[in-house]
C-alpha cells in the first residue's frame, strides 16, 4: 500500500512571469500557489489552494476559540484548560454539568445553522452572480418563517412539525420564485427581483398571521421571528445536524458545476455542465439548508449575506468559497450570540437582533460600494 503524499507546488518567483514553452497548456497551477496532494501512489492528484485553504484554518482556529470562550463563561466561569478538559470528559462535575449540558448544545446549534447559512449564502449569491443574491434577501427565508407560522398559529403542531413546516415552507417559496423567474433560463437579476417580491409578499402573509393570534400565541410568535438560541438544546441539534450533513456533502459535489457556471451559462454548457439541473439542484439543496437553520433557530438576518462575502475578501479568491463560507457563517454567528449575551450583559439580546444590527450596517456598506462600483 503506497503512502499519501503532500508536496508544494512550485511558486514563480516574482517579476514578469516567463512565457510556456510552445505547445504547453497555460495550467492553474502556474496562475496561483498552491499544494498538491498525490494519493494513492500518485494516480489521484488534488490541487489545494494556498490561500483559501489557509484562511480555512484560520477561520476554524477563530470558531474553536470563541467557542471556548463562550462556554467558560457566565454565572459560572470555567477557566479554557477546564472547558477543554471538561469537553474530554476528565472535567469535574460541576463543571461538566455546566459546560457539557447547559452550554455545550446551544454552541454547537449556534456553529451548524451559522455554516447552513453560510453556504446557502455562498451557493445563492454564485448563482445570481450577485453579493445580494442572499436567502434572507431574496425571499427564501421568509418563506420558510411563513412555513414555521402557519404551524404555529394555524395548526398548533409540535417542535418537529414546526421544522417540517419551515423546511417545506423554505422550499415551496424557492421553487415558486425560480418557475416564476424562469425564461430561457434563469437570470441573476430576475432571480433576485422576483424574489425580492416574494419576500415582501410573505413578510405580509407574516404579519397578517400575528395580528389575527391570540395575545400568547403572537408573543411566543415574535420571539421565535427574531431568531434565537435561547433554549436550544439537543433536540433542535440532532435533526439539524443530520440534515447538514447530508446537504453540505450535495452542495460539495455540485461545487464544481457551480464554479464552471459563474463564468457564464455558455461556457459551462461548452464544458459538459448540464446548467439547469444543475442549477436547479443547487437551488434545492441550498433553500434545504436555509430552511433547516431556520427551522433549528429562527430566521436569523444577514448571516447567509454577509458571511460569504467576507470569506471571499479573506481568501481573495474570483470564484465561490463554499467551506470558508460556512465557517465564516458559524463564526459570525456564534460571536454574534457571546456578544449578545455576554458582552451587553445584563441585556442579553436574541442573536438575530444583534446579527441584524451589524448586518444592516454591512449592507449598507455594500450597497455603497456596488454603487460606486458602478460609477466607475
Amino acid at each position: 500500500m503506497s503512502t499519501d503524499s503532500l508536496t508544494k507546488t512550485p511558486v514563480e518567483p516574482p517579476g514578469p512571469a516567463a512565457p510556456p514553452p510552445s505547445g504547453a497548456p497555460l495550467t492553474a497551477r502556474r496562475l496561483v500557489p498552491g499544494w498538491r496532494l498525490r494519493l494513492a501512489g500518485g494516480r489521484i492528484a488534488l490541487r489545494l489552494p494556498k490561500r483559501p485553504l489557509v484562511t480555512g484554518f484560520a477561520l476554524l482556529a477563530a470558531v474553536l476559540t470563541v467557542a471556548v470562550l463562550a462556554l467558560g463563561t457566565g454565572d459560572f466561569t470555567v477557566s479554557p484548560p477546564d472547558v477543554v478538559r471538561a469537553l474530554a470528559g476528565a472535567g469535574t462535575s460541576a463543571t461538566d454539568y455546566v459546560v457539557n449540558t447547559l452550554r455545550l448544545p446551544r454552541l454547537l446549534v449556534g456553529i451548524v445553522v451559522g455554516a447552513a447559512l453560510g453556504m446557502s449564502g455562498a451557493v445563492f449569491q454564485s448563482l445570481a452572480r450577485n453579493p445580494l443574491g442572499s436567502p434572507d434577501i431574496i425571499g427564501f427565508e421568509t418563506g420558510a418563517a411563513t412555513g414555521a407560522l402557519l404551524q404555529l398559529l394555524i395548526f398548533g403542531g409540535g417542535p418537529f412539525a414546526v421544522a417540517v413546516s419551515a423546511v417545506l415552507g423554505g422550499l415551496g417559496t424557492a421553487l415558486a420564485v425560480y418557475a416564476l423567474s424562469y425564461k430561457r433560463g434563469v437570470q441573476g437579476y430576475r432571480l433576485i427581483l422576483v424574489g425580492i417580491a416574494a419576500g415582501a409578499l410573505l413578510s405580509s402573509v407574516n404579519s397578517y398571521l400575528m395580528i389575527k393570534a391570540s395575545l400568547d400565541e403572537a408573543q411566543a410568535a415574535a420571539v421565535w421571528l427574531t431568531g434565537s438560541l435561547n433554549g436550544r438544546g439537543w433536540d433542535q441539534l440532532a435533526p439539524a445536524l443530520i440534515a447538514v450533513a447530508v446537504l453540505v456533502p450535495a452542495v460539495l459535489l455540485l461545487g464544481p458545476h457551480l464554479r464552471m457556471m459563474e463564468a457564464g451559462d455558455a461556457s459551462a454548457k461548452a464544458l459538459g455542465v448540464p446548467v439547469e439541473r444543475s442549477r436547479l439542484a443547487l437551488v434545492i439543496v441550498a433553500v434545504l439548508l436555509c430552511a433547516t437553520a431556520t427551522a433549528a433557530a429562527g430566521p436569523i438576518a444577514f448571516v447567509a449575506l454577509a458571511a460569504p462575502q467576507l470569506a471571499r475578501r479573506l481568501t481573495r479568491a474570483a470564484g465561490v468559497t463554499l467551506v470558508p463560507a460556512a465557517l465564516m457563517g458559524a463564526l459570525l454567528l456564534i460571536a454574534g450570540d457571546f456578544a449578545a449575551q455576554r458582552v451587553l450583559a445584563p441585556i442579553q439580546l436574541p442573536v438575530g437582533i444583534m446579527t441584524a444590527a451589524i448586518g444592516g450596517l454591512y449592507l449598507m456598506w455594500l450597497l455603497t460600494h456596488e454603487w460606486r462600483a458602478g460609477r466607475r
